[in-house]
């Protein structure tokens, strides 16, 4: 991902909101959750809300400090949305079921950053490729056994990224996962 001072910097949040409102084209709020607590999440919340004006699309957002959080996160946004876009942080990942059943209950598509989060019933992600960046974090490993200065090796931004789609979670919510979506997926879960 690409660096901000000392910050990592989302990937392309516009895309992400491109996939999710292909699979829900009537969107017109999105509900963000976010961990206000975790400065990389603000800073992607900031970046996803400025991708939704470009697309006219309202946001509110879903701030979470802690797990006892997101059930009442859920229950304030008393069904004023059409779809949930996760902020991922270390909070939301070791909350992944309990926010994937908020979401099924509520009827909310979802898309997350990790396959993981769809694995655990999410509807879909988009992010970076965690085995590519397992590979070039072992060539910078062998580099640096060989001699090379940390310092001297770049800041490499990722290449590769997976779009990962649950099939089970789109027919429990009713939804037409386009044909074109599906080709593009690099896993599908059903």
């Amino acid at each position: 991902m690409p660096m901000v001072g000392q910050i990592w910097k989302p990937i392309d949040t516009g895309k992400k909101l491109e996939l999710l409102r292909e699979v829900v084209p009537h969107l017109q709020r999105l509900a963000i959750m976010v961990d206000v607590g975790f400065a990389q999440s603000v800073l992607e919340m900031g970046e996803v809300q400025a991708a939704a004006r470009t697309f006219g699309i309202g946001v509110a957002p879903l701030e979470i400090r802690r797990a006892e959080d997101i059930a009442p996160s859920f229950e304030a946004l008393n069904t004023q949305a059409d779809a949930l876009y996760a902020v991922g942080a270390p909070l939301v990942d070791a909350n992944r079921t309990l926010i994937n059943g908020l979401a099924l209950g509520a009827r909310l598509p979802t898309i997350f950053s990790n396959r993981g989060q769809v694995e655990a019933g999410g509807l879909m992600s988009y992010g970076a490729s965690f085995s590519d960046l397992f590979r070039r974090a072992a060539d910078y490993v062998d580099k640096i056994l060989r001699g090379a200065k940390p310092a001297d090796l770049p800041v490499q931004q990722p290449t590769k990224f997976d779009l990962v789609i649950n099939l089970k979670t789109a027919k429990a919510l009713g939804l037409e996962i386009p044909p074109t979506m599906l080709a593009l997926a690099d896993e599908v879960i059903e």
